[in-house]
């Protein structure tokens, strides 16, 4: 398929009462259609692997076709200027959150671009920085532990950030870092712990969810 087919079709699926809805969850709604990630990803199963496709979908502005543009872009031959230029147009946390973890996440500029990006100032940028380390504490199996302390450290440091977007990625991070195994989990839960003594706004909303979840009986049980 060619991009302009691809937007064509887009635009039959498009769904004008979505997009408001969309628009209460603070999803951007300039340039939307109203398609859902189901209808994207089976779209995405036809259209199979492209990575030039991918970039004359990002360019064209239009927010499911950068959504699907990550779904089919081959995470080896995406450059970091590349993930630099997507990163800086980022205007949804959507678009950064599914970008970031079903693409950016599998490259090798991943645990790069997390910390980078995690001490920019750009609250969608920002947001994309902790994002990776969610998105990479649960699809880098192999890792060793030594890289999400090294986040964690990012995180302590980085949860007085009172921006809606920013904080949520920030929690995220610290819950499925803690998630990996016992050690990473005491590890973040004292990360926790240490940023409600901060006792900054967002750091202490930050700090209570994320322990409600890892010090639960659920997360305990299943790690031992």
């Amino acid at each position: 398929m060619t991009s302009e087919q691809i937007i064509s079709e887009l635009k039959v699926l498009s769904n004008p009462e979505a997009v408001q809805g969309m628009a209460r969850f603070g999803i951007n709604p300039d340039l939307t259609l109203g398609v859902s990630i189901p209808a994207l990803r089976s779209m995405a199963g036809r259209v199979g692997k492209d990575h030039l496709l991918a970039l004359e979908l990002w360019d064209t502005g239009i927010h499911e076709a950068r959504i699907l543009a990550a779904f089919i872009d081959i995470p080896l031959q995406v450059t970091e200027a590349q993930m630099e230029r997507w990163a800086n147009d980022f205007d949804s946390w959507d678009v950064c959150d599914q970008v970031c973890s079903n693409l950016f996440d599998k490259t090798e500029y991943a645990y790069r671009k997390a910390i980078d990006w995690s001490g920019r100032d750009g609250e969608f940028v920002k947001r994309a920085g902790f994002t990776m380390m969610a998105a990479l504490a649960v699809h880098d199996k192999k890792a060793p532990d030594d890289h999400f302390v090294r986040f964690l450290d990012i995180v302590k440091e980085k949860a007085g950030d009172n921006r809606n977007y920013v904080r949520k990625a920030v929690n995220w991070a610290l819950r499925q870092i803690g998630k990996r195994n016992l050690h990473l989990n005491t590890m973040a839960i004292e990360t926790a712990k240490e940023i409600q003594l901060a006792d900054t706004k967002a750091g202490r909303w930050i700090a209570a969810d994320a322990l409600k979840e890892l010090a639960s009986d659920r997360v305990q049980e299943r790690l031992r």
